[in-house]
């Protein structure tokens, strides 16, 4: 039998340092939000500056609102603050564009620092656009480049002297492994590859240093951890070393060294604004930055400290709970290897997500068996956990997850 008790859950929350934070966010009387590492909970500041966006700085300032309320400077402006969440110094950072736009960037900026090379490396079973991008870019080279996926156990031992690029995600995507960024890099830099880490399930959710890890290129989105909305605007890191070097392939215009000159050829900028492209998101960019302001205001280190422990309650409830209803844990037990989400396969996981759903459990599924549940330390409860572990146990004692409304997975799972 487990120690968390309702009782001792409850103390937790009362002596939880991160508590105040649950107050900042729009969530709903009774839920129970575990898709944090999908889409962040709204932050109720966002709502009143977005009408201030919308209503003065579009509807009264308009054009004159790229300098008057600074519309032009943001992409830097809130690049900084992420990379202060990185460890990444300022001027190493900027936000732009998609993830999957930034691995472009990223990759292609490494390829050019590397000539010689001809390999983009990653693991199976990364985050599709990920190697989807890498696959792209290989096909365009018409054979100059060459995409290759190896199992995750193997990946350091593939390293040669014909790889150019290392792309990986530090938190896989589905099973929450976190890979030690520093020693991957070292490996990779040993034989002179350079890596391209993303940072998706990272930000915002585990402590992350990239100029001690001595990173390349990073990249990751605004709309999980980081609270951003849907769909907000990516980021990347270019480290300061790199930046005169690497060539911006995609080449837009606010990549320009002086955008409002219109000269027909380009002339990258100086620094971290040659990463830019077009024309940027401002309203995503001003709902980012307040999304990034609040996780900024949070102390790092209380960040990680609860998500690890809501992860060790969590997982100790469905040992003590779930135990004989054919949970698998999919995700690694040790804290040091786990990042800020539990995943487990069961054969009947879709179904299992949809019916938590309208118990007012939100979590996600993960093709083919594959149950996830974010555990976001600013507005989850140590309470929450046994709540969402009652209703697991709840669906699976009822068979609730063997309903024909499940049969048909949806466009979204």
């Amino acid at each position: 039998m487990s120690d968390w008790s309702r009782a001792a859950l409850e103390a937790l929350d009362e002596s939880d340092p991160l508590a105040s934070f649950r107050a900042a966010f729009q969530l709903r009387e009774g839920l129970i939000y575990l898709d944090g590492n999908s889409l962040g909970a709204l932050p109720r500041r966002t709502t009143a500056r977005l009408e201030r966006a919308v209503a003065q700085e579009w509807g009264e300032g308009l054009i004159t609102s790229w300098l008057g309320a600074d519309w032009m400077n943001a992409p830097r402006r809130v690049g900084d603050k992420i990379g202060r969440l990185l460890g990444a110094a300022p001027g190493e950072v900027i936000v732009a564009d998609s993830t999957s736009i930034n691995l472009f960037k990223a990759m292609t900026a490494a390829l050019s620092l590397r000539p010689e090379r001809s390999v983009i490396l990653s693991e199976t079973g990364n985050f599709p656009t990920d190697l989807y991008m890498m696959q792209g870019i290989a096909a365009f080279s018409g054979g100059r480049v060459r995409a290759e996926a190896v199992p995750g156990d193997m990946v350091l031992d593939r390293l040669g002297e014909d790889i150019a690029v290392l792309l990986l995600t530090q938190v896989h995507y589905k099973t929450g492994r976190s890979r030690d960024m520093a020693e991957v890099t070292r490996r990779a830099h040993e034989v002179g590859a350079l890596v391209v880490w993303d940072l998706s399930h990272s930000a915002g959710a585990i402590p992350v240093d990239l100029n001690a890890a001595h990173a390349d290129f990073a990249v990751g989105c605004g709309y999980k951890f980081l609270n951003g909305g849907p769909g907000a605007p990516a980021y990347i890191f270019a480290a300061q070393r790199h930046q005169a070097a690497a060539v911006p392939v995609l080449s837009g215009w606010f990549g320009h060294a002086e955008p409002f000159a219109f000269e027909d050829l380009y002339r990258a900028a100086e620094g971290i604004e040659r990463f830019l492209c077009g024309t940027p998101s401002v309203l995503g960019l001003t709902a980012l930055e307040c999304g990034v302001d609040l996780m900024a205001e949070a102390d790092m280190a209380a960040v990680r400290a609860k998500s690890l422990q809501l992860g060790r309650v969590f997982m100790d409830l469905m040992d003590e709970l779930c135990g004989g209803h054919g949970f698998t844990l999919v995700s690694p037990r040790e804290d040091v290897q786990r990042g800020s989400h539990v995943s487990y396969a069961h054969p009947e996981g879709y179904g299992i997500m949809q019916a938590l759903k309208e118990r007012g459990v939100i979590g996600d599924f993960r093709d083919p068996d594959v149950l996830r549940f974010g555990l976001t330390p600013l507005y989850l409860r140590h309470v929450d956990m046994l709540e969402a572990v009652l209703a697991i146990r709840e669906v699976c004692e009822t068979r609730a997850w063997d309903d024909p409304r499940w049969a048909v997975r949806a466009a979204v799972t």
